[in-house]
């Protein structure tokens, strides 16, 4: 009983370790925020709200942001609407190659970004697709296709076909049976693989790094500035979305819940 008790108090005590190891940089990049100092270390010099000032006032950073929530926002709608369509043809119809298909659309998930960026590039290049946002949101799009579709395909393996069957014998089309019975069904998926893709979207570096041209992203904006060390600035758009990813995931959890 004793020795359970003991290993109970390490296994709480490795989590809690875990935790701060993850989180405790967040604090640290939120606090240094509001240093009254360029210069990132302790004590703190004081409180200021300048950064957030000169965050907001910086041009090339408020355009790589928007740059960043473009891409983000048409990557994950590509992802969702063609992840969504090809989970459902995989989980209801046979067909041959089917278990190829749903493997190769997959497999960017296993591919390194260095890999995958260098090999759209080499692909783009060939076909006429130039350097830009657009052909950073076609490989970002690409890469994320196999969240959605393993996280909605999962979903769909829990659906009763007996509703689908039964929807059906009652007259409904199957575009209506899709919006009255199955989307409500795998909505959860597709919200939580949404704001996966969004996520990973937005910071992504490798593949963007590959495909974008003169517009760049806040990632590649904040990767180029490192060479001179860490900003307060930085710090300050650092804070600013953590807290919007705060909220993001909040509002995520209500939305779930009312599902419910």
């Amino acid at each position: 009983m004793r020795s359970l008790l003991w290993w109970q108090h390490g296994l709480v005590g490795t989590s809690v370790l875990v935790l701060a190891f993850l989180y405790v940089p967040i604090l640290l990049l939120i606090l240094f925020s509001f240093n009254d100092s360029a210069v990132t270390s302790f004590p703190l010099a004081g409180f200021t709200w300048r950064w957030y000032a000169a965050a907001v006032a910086n041009g090339q950073m408020l355009t790589a942001l928007q740059n960043s929530l473009v891409v983000a926002v048409c990557a994950t709608v590509v992802s969702v609407v063609v992840g969504v369509t090809a989970a459902i043809a995989l989980d209801r119809y046979e067909f041959v190659g089917k278990r190829l298909f749903q493997n190769v659309i997959l497999l960017p998930l296993s591919l390194p970004g260095l890999v995958t960026g260098i090999a759209m590039l080499n692909f783009y290049k060939q076909i006429g697709i130039p350097q830009s946002l657009t052909a950073v949101v076609i490989g970002h799009s690409t890469a994320l296709l196999g969240i959605v579709v393993s996280q909605v395909m999962a979903r769909l393996a829990k659906v009763n076909s007996r509703m689908l069957e039964a929807s059906s014998d009652l007259g409904a089309k199957p575009l209506e049976t899709f919006r009255r019975v199955t989307l409500p069904q795998i909505m959860p998926s597709i919200l939580g693989a949404a704001l996966l893709c969004f996520t990973l979207s937005f910071d992504e570096i490798p593949v963007t790094y590959f495909l974008t041209g003169r517009d760049v992203t806040l990632p590649i904006y904040i990767y180029s500035t490192l060479r001179r060390g860490i900003t307060p600035e930085i710090n300050a758009i650092g804070s600013i979305i953590v807290a919007a990813s705060l909220l993001l995931v909040i509002a995520s959890v209500k939305l779930l819940r009312n599902q419910k």
